[in-house]
């Protein structure tokens, strides 16, 4: 008989919806970084007032927060304004976005990994199909390092530095 799990709750998301709701209870499990690899910031999940709150609340009370963004395709979120870019504006020292590079776009995933522990993934970026876990370090890790090999590669443009992004 399998044991049952000990810390964590785990749970198939499907709507934009859950999305928004299981971003905002992975990122709560944060005690000091954030990673999210997206494709356009997802408007109504990662500008969400309520998940925005929980970030500023984590920079603003650890000294060595750090959240990491990777946008594959930034162009929506920059033309349509976007309240997590405002908040990096404000708090780039612990706020960093990053371009993908053009050759490493071809990740069709998108997450948000909470210290290595929490994790919300969808394998489809445009569909809202995918799990969630408060409590998943070996899986939380593999993507993590993956999200670290993409991290070094890309860099900050010129564009965003102009824009604050």
């Amino acid at each position: 008989m399998e044991q049952a799990r000990q810390k964590g709750k785990r749970w198939v998301i499907s709507t934009r919806e859950e999305m928004r709701e299981a971003a905002i209870e992975v990122v709560r499990e944060a005690t000091r970084r954030v990673s999210i690899f997206t494709h356009d910031l997802e408007p109504g999940i990662y500008d969400d007032p309520e998940f925005l709150e929980i970030i500023k609340r984590l920079v603003l009370s650890q000294t060595y927060a750090r959240i990491r963004v990777l946008i594959a395709n930034p162009a929506r979120a920059v033309k349509n304004g976007n309240n997590f870019v405002h908040l990096g504006r404000r708090l780039n020292t612990y706020i960093e976005f990053r371009h993908v590079r053009e050759d490493l776009r071809t990740h069709s995933e998108a997450f948000c990994i909470a210290d290595e522990t929490a994790l919300v993934y969808r394998l489809q970026a445009p569909r809202w199909e995918g799990i969630a876990d408060t409590y998943e370090p070996a899986v939380a890790k593999l993507y993590g390092r993956m999200f670290d090999e993409i991290w070094a590669a890309s860099e900050v443009e010129l564009e965003f530095r102009q824009l604050g992004i």
